[in-house]
């Protein structure tokens, strides 16, 4: 590996797009993700997320733009790439008929890792795993099944990791879990890619949060230069700084809702005027 490599950007992505016949899903998508770091990419179902990260990790190609992840272009050498990731998809990819530690040496040996018990020995005492190790893992709940999948995926401790919406489904306990995870992760030097719908999924881990809408990046920023594009709002003299909901719905519009509390208003008003015409009648 280059030191160009080593000291430039884990991922760096210019001018991305890709269409699927006349539907555009990225429309010219940048950013940059800083090494050791966690980068979370968010957006609404539909807003192109989950294309992105198959773009990355090689299982997709670009219709234009270019991609370097580790270094290496996702195009012309996706193999490179390959070696540097590891991708945890929506929902765990875990054999339920093995153990969990069977599961962990499995994927050693597909590696043609030296010492797999070990390897899974260790990655089980990391993620507070091991007294659950020879469970199969279908007796798991869903936060340990979880940790599991990405302690499967660290496996050859890959620089890069991609977490395709890594809660989805789980319960707020199990939830709270996996984020201690994501943490441990980038304080080994794991950088990772995040991919949520969940605003305080991306508030709680992320260093950066881009907004990803109608397949453009909309901002890309830390949570404190988020929240400075909307005013602080006041609550009986208390300054009360913006949350990354209020940013996401600003930017990424609430016309149909305002639209809707505007309906419901004029309904009211409609409604007090029925009624105070009414009570003079009766007089």
């Amino acid at each position: 590996m280059t030191t160009s490599q080593v000291q430039g950007p884990a991922i760096q992505v210019q001018g991305l797009e890709k269409s699927y016949k006349e539907l555009q899903v990225l429309r010219g998508v940048d950013f940059e993700v800083a090494r050791g770091s966690i980068f979370a990419l968010l957006g609404s179902n539909g807003a192109g997320k989950t294309t992105a990260v198959k773009i990355l990790s090689t299982l997709l190609k670009a219709d234009a733009g270019t991609a370097r992840v580790d270094g290496f272009d996702v195009a012309t050498q996706a193999s490179n790439v390959r070696e540097s990731i590891s991708l945890t998809g929506q929902f765990a990819a875990v054999d339920e008929i093995l153990t969990g530690r069977e599961n962990l040496v499995l994927v050693a040996r597909l590696r043609h890792l030296k010492n797999p018990g070990k390897i899974a020995d260790d990655l089980l005492e990391r993620f507070s795993l091991t007294e659950a190790g020879a469970r199969k893992a279908a007796t798991y709940s869903g936060g340990m099944r979880r940790r599991l999948d990405i302690a499967m995926s660290l496996i050859g401790n890959p620089p890069i990791i991609f977490l395709d919406e890594p809660t989805t489904g789980l319960d707020p306990q199990a939830r709270i879990e996996v984020w201690q995870t994501v943490k441990e992760l980038a304080e080994h030097g794991t950088t990772v890619l995040l991919t949520t719908q969940y605003l305080d999924e991306a508030e709680q881990l992320a260093d950066r949060i881009a907004i990803l809408h109608e397949g453009r990046i909309i901002v890309n920023g830390t949570l404190a230069e988020l929240k400075q594009l909307l005013p602080p709002a006041k609550v009986e003299y208390v300054e009360k700084q913006p949350t990354l909901e209020d940013v996401f719905l600003t930017l990424v519009g609430a016309d149909s809702k305002n639209g809707k509390d505007s309906k419901d208003g004029k309904r009211g008003d409609q409604a007090a005027t029925t009624a105070a015409s009414a009570s003079t009648s009766d007089k």
